[in-house]
This record gives structure tokens, sequence and C-alpha cells, in this order.
């Protein structure tokens, strides 16, 4: 399919109207789709600093735009590829950062 006809086809469907929308092949929703129903996704993204070694940066890059969702798409990898460990609860991130003096 070219591009041109996609744009073309996503053109004719902006225009469609709700009420000329066949929907007589979709089966209304009960409350066992809603039992079913999942997290949204994809999941809520945090910004964050992090330092990576240069060669690991100049590497991701080097597959031109997208090396964070590269990045990240690698460490989901490595994550759901571990075996689920024990429940954690993360720290609060209200703490401050700052070391206690000593009395």
């Amino acid at each position: 399919m070219s591009r041109k006809s996609i744009k073309s086809d996503l053109a004719r469907l902006d225009r469609l109207k709700d009420r000329d929308i066949d929907y007589s092949e979709i089966p209304p929703l009960d409350r066992s789709f809603f039992k079913k129903a999942t997290e949204a996704w994809p999941p809520a993204k945090q910004q964050v600093t992090v330092r990576l070694d240069v060669d690991v940066l100049d590497w991701l890059k080097l597959h031109g735009k997208g090396y964070q969702t590269r990045l990240n798409r690698i460490l989901r990898a490595a994550m759901e590829h571990q075996a689920p460990r024990r429940t954690h609860t993360p720290k609060s991130r209200a703490r401050s950062r700052r070391r206690p003096h000593a009395a």
C-alpha cells in the first residue's frame, strides 16, 4: 500500500461522522469485558537522568532517531525476561537527598 493511498484513506476516515460508522459487527460491551480489562498501555513515562558509558550512548544513537525509546525497550525486555521477585515497595520520593549530619 502506498503512502499516498494511506493518506487518502485516513483523510476519508477523518471526514466520517459517528452516525455514518457501521457498528453492527461489534458486540456490545458487557460487565465481563470490564472485569477482564487491564491497565492502559503504554505505561506512564517518568523523566530521569541517567549516566551511560559514552560507547553505549554512541551505540544507541548510531541507529538514528529514537535512542531513548530504544533504551526503554531494551530495559523493558531485560526486566520482563527476569523471574518476578518478591514485592518491593519503593521508598518515598519525597525524602530529602541531604545526608544526615553527625552529632
